[in-house]
């Protein structure tokens, strides 16, 4: 039973890391990076559909993202998408693809970002610690209910605390990585 609680945590643990890890790819770094572009959807015939599932969405060289779509009138419906995303950067319709061509970060850009991925951090820190929570109350619920003993349960509330410290780090150590890449000019 403990087992379980402890697997289940870990599980969930992975997948705020993996949420994290996610959410890093939308910052922008020194060079460009398409993930950039994963939260926007286009007007495809009537239903919102993300980008890359109507176009071919390349970075041509550090600074250049190349929209390619499959269907020419969907030119001037990216296009637009793309100037309401407000990424920063104005799209370049040239009749065939859309190009954005991204300026170098300034440094203020750099340390927003920085400060963007320690929010990401913190938010996946807090999400570990709700999965604290609900492995303690589980075992809380064992040992009320008399399926384990209470030196079962200290042991199982200790074996939760080191779990959620070594995610804890876990977390830290991606946010110092995430920062010293945004930060490399």
């Amino acid at each position: 039973m403990i087992n379980e609680i402890l697997n289940k945590q870990k599980s969930q643990n992975d997948k705020s890391l993996e949420a994290l890890k996610k959410d890093f790819t939308t910052l922008r770094t020194g060079k460009v990076n398409i993930h950039i572009l994963d939260h926007i959807q286009v007007d495809y015939y009537g239903s919102l559909t993300p980008l890359n599932q109507v176009a071919t969405v390349l970075a041509s060289d550090a600074s250049t993202i190349s929209i390619t779509p499959w269907e020419k009138p969907m030119l001037k419906i990216i296009e637009s998408a793309i100037a309401a995303a407000n990424i920063g950067v104005n799209p370049n319709n040239d009749g065939e693809n859309v190009k954005l061509f991204f300026p170098p970060m300034t440094r203020e850009q750099r340390e927003e970002n920085v400060k963007q991925a320690k929010a990401m951090g913190e938010k996946a820190k807090v999400s570990i610690r709700n999965h604290r929570k609900d492995a303690n109350d589980s075992i809380k619920k064992l040992e009320k209910d008399k399926a384990i003993s209470e030196d079962e349960a200290k042991k199982a509330y200790d074996e939760v605390q080191k779990i959620t410290d070594s995610y804890t780090s876990k977390i830290d150590e991606s946010v110092k990585n995430k920062e010293t890449e945004l930060l490399k000019v």
